[in-house]
């Protein structure tokens, strides 16, 4: 029975940190603060298949109290969401995501964006889509202080 889960995240931008999207270092101006690498495209990802599987939100897994997650790469979480698929039995069938940023354009990263979650999650590139859009200037989004991502994954997972 496939199951489907939606992830959001955001975060803001910040003087003095790498931006990150999708495990790619984007050159900006400012970066996404966090606690982890700040990966909003990641750890939207994670939520949508940690709520496919029906399991609590990726702070649950990776409290931003911890200190062993601070400035971790979000690859880490990527994997340990793939890692639960199979304790729960369970085959990804996909994950689609948007970026919503305003800057910087994110088109020209997203072949190695959807390279790294297909690498992260255990599954063909195929199977990761991936998109981009702005805010049309509107919200905190279009005056550049922050970058969201939305996702959702559909895992099959064998009835109970």
């Amino acid at each position: 029975m496939v199951h489907t889960g939606i992830g959001y995240d955001v975060h803001q931008l910040v003087a003095g940190r790498k931006l990150i999207l999708g495990g790619v270092e984007i050159p900006h101006l400012k970066g996404l603060d966090g606690h982890s690498d700040a990966d909003v495209l990641m750890h939207a990802v994670c939520d949508a298949i940690l709520g496919a599987l029906g399991e609590e939100d990726i702070g649950h897994f990776f409290p931003n109290t911890d200190p062993r997650w601070r400035g971790a790469p979000s690859k880490v979480f990527l994997e340990e969401a793939a890692r639960q698929i199979k304790v729960h039995e369970g085959r990804l069938v996909n994950v689609d995501a948007t970026i919503i940023a305003q800057q910087p354009k994110v088109y020209p990263h997203l072949a190695k964006m959807k390279a790294n979650l297909a690498a992260a999650l255990g599954i063909p590139a195929r199977r990761v889509g991936i998109k981009a859009t702005t805010n049309e200037g509107m919200g905190f989004v279009g005056r550049e202080e922050g970058i969201a991502a939305m996702a959702v994954a559909a895992v099959d997972l064998p009835e109970v």
